[in-house]
Parts: structure tokens; C-alpha cells; sequence
């Protein structure tokens, strides 16, 4: 089929990248314009485009699509039969969408109508979700409310963070698109009404990322970690100090519970440091629960693993991570 390809991160990549390699014809890209990135800001071209380069597809950076005429007019000419949009990050005009023969269609990580908006997979990792999955729908000008073509369910592994999850759901998404643009082409493409009994998943806030002691349980601390692992990543505060968490666990081994410092574990403070040594690792305390720390940053240094970490900074038993400096 000929189509045009809207998106801009790894996660549209793989989608692009699989309809190129099952034959089907690229008109043109469009993709977000290039951004300043690393401590040089030089602008960097997103995935997208690099693959497009890379196949002397044409390509398309708008700074706005609505009210865009001639942006609309060029992509007119091109005469598409399907617009694919993945993880493109703007509202598109009903002008564009209704350009293409068969329609424009697109590829979310949720199984709508659950989670709809721009951060799905994050959103399913921090409310302890158990599965997810890949929507292929229709598009019209609500966000992510058109008419539903295919979906696949996963299961959300225990320990999985959004970067984990995000690498398997892009491959799933982009076999999905593959199988529902033969659908369309075949004539054989369901259409399902959403309804009305949606969630929605907006943009995350950094503010969000600070764990609280006194309000989360142990449950939430270990979401809230994966589920902002790779990005911003979950921060508490130890001797006026920023640290990150990018790994932890919840303490369920009745060996460990029987550690000794362990055993009075009532008497502690919520975010009270039970043990901190190399040999032991990084134990708090929290709401219905205990926190082993796996993997650890400190304020303007590196990740590490808690090891390593702790043969080179020392964090007092008996003293508290903190919700403020």
C-alpha cells in the first residue's frame, strides 16, 4: 500500500521499520524537527527520520501541522492510501486524517480505552497493572478515541520497568500494524466503537518522581521506581542529598526477615535505613513493608548497583531517607 509514516521516537521506528521490510510503499515521513540533545545541545535527528535517511525516504518536519495549509496541500499531492501515525505526539486536523483513501490509523500501547493520552506504558508500571498491550485503531480528532481495528495482550512481568516494557511493546506494535494494514488492504479490518468507560494517561510530571514515606506503601515506592526507570527516576532525599532509585525490591525471603537489625522492624521510622553495609546491601523501612535498594544514584553522579555504591558513600543505619532536603 502507499503510505505516509507520522512519528518520531524508537517506539515509531520499529513500526516504520516493519511495514518498510514487508513491502509496503513509503511516500514520506513525518517526524518532529530535530532537537537540541547531550551536553554539547547540538540537534539531533529523531529514530524516525534516521531510518528515512537511511532508505531515501522522503521526509517532513512541520513545527505545527494544524492550520498548516501548505504542509496539508504537500501531503494532498502525495495521495496516500493509509496515514500511519505512531507515537507522532500531536492532535492531528481532521483535514489530514481524512486525506488518505482508507483512512488514518494509528498504533497505542494500551488496550484501549484504558489509558489513553501521550504515557501508556508508564502508566500501567506505576498503577501495578498486570497486563497491557498494543491497540491498532482508527483515527479521528479526539485523542486516542477512534474506532478499534486489532489489540494484543501482554502480561507485565513482576519486576518490568517502562524502558522493558516499551522495547517489547514496539516490537508487538509494529507486527500489529503490519497485520492490520493487510486487514484494511483485504477488506477484513473490524471496527469496534470504544465506548465511554475510558482511563486516560497523561504526560508524567517531575514532581511526582519524589517518593513519600509517610503516604506510599512499599507497593507503590517499587512501582513508582520501574515505573519512571529509564526516565527521571524515583528521588528521595539523605543528608540534604538528592538520591535516585532505579531499581528496588520488596523484602519477602524469610531469611532476610530474620536478619537481626530486621527483626524490631516496628520500632523503626517510616524510611528509616535498617542496613546499609556492601556485604548486605541497602534495606528501608516503609509502609507495609521493607525496600531493598538494587540499583542507586547519588545527587550528580553515576547509576550504580548498591554495592558498588556503598564501598564508596556511606549511609548510616538508623538514619532516614527523607521527602525533603
Amino acid at each position: 500500500m502507499n503510505i505516509i509514516f507520522m512519528g518520531t521516537p524508537d517506539f515509531a521506528e520499529e513500526s516504520l521499520k516493519a511495514i518498510y521490510n514487508a513491502g509496503h510503499n513509503i511516500l514520506a515521513v513525518v517526524t518532529n524537527p530535530d532537537k537540541p540533545k547531550g551536553r554539547g545541545m547540538k540537534k539531533a535527528s529523531s529514530p524516525v527520520k534516521i531510518f528515512a535517511e537511511e532508505k531515501n525516504i522522503p521526509i517532513f518536519q512541520p513545527q505545527k501541522v494544524r492550520n498548516n495549509e501548505e504542509f496539508i496541500e504537500e501531503i494532498k499531492k502525495l495521495n496516500p492510501e493509509v496515514l500511519c501515525v505512531v507515537a507522532y505526539g500531536k492532535i492531528l486536523p481532521k483535514e489530514l486524517l481524512e486525506i488518505p483513501k482508507y483512512g488514518s490509523i494509528n498504533v497505542h500501547a494500551s488496550l484501549l480505552p484504558k489509558y489513553r493520552g501521550a504515557a501508556p506504558i508508564q502508566w500501567a508500571i506505576l498503577n501495578g497493572d498486570e497486563k497491557t498491550g498494543i491497540t491498532t485503531m482508527y483515527m479521528d480528532e479526539g485523542m486516542d478515541t477512534g474506532d478499534i481495528i486489532l489489540k494484543q495482550e501482554i502480561k507485565i512481568e513482576e519486576n518490568e520497568t517502562t524502558g522493558e516494557l516499551w522495547d517489547k511493546l514496539k516490537i508487538i506494535g509494529g507486527k500489529l500494524l503490519v497485520k492490520t494494514l493487510e486487514e484494511i488492504k483485504n477488506g477484513t479490518a473490524p471496527r469496534i466503537k470504544q465506548g465511554e468507560n475510558y482511563t486516560l494517561a497523561p504526560m508524567l510530571d517531575k514532581k511526582m518522581a519524589q517518593i513519600n514515606w509517610e503516604e506510599q506503601n512499599a507497593k507503590q515506592i517499587k512501582n513508582l521506581v520501574r515505573g519512571l526507570n529509564p526516565i527521571i527516576g524515583a528521588y528521595t532525599f539523605y543528608e540534604n542529598k538528592k538520591i535516585k532509585f532505579w531499581k528496588v525490591e520488596i523484602v519477602e525471603n524469610k531469611q532476610e526477615l530474620e536478619k537481626e537489625k530486621i527483626k524490631n522492624i516496628k520500632e523503626k521510622k517510616l524510611g528509616e535505613i535498617l542496613i546499609a553495609n556492601p556485604k548486605e546491601g541497602l534495606y528501608i523501612k516503609a509502609k507495609e513493608g521493607i525496600i531493598k535498594v538494587l540499583e542507586i544514584q547519588g545527587e550528580n553522579a553515576k547509576r550504580m548497583n548498591i554495592k558498588e555504591y556503598l564501598l564508596g558513600n556511606k549511609i548510616e543505619e538508623g538514619m532516614n531517607f527523607r521527602d525533603v532536603p
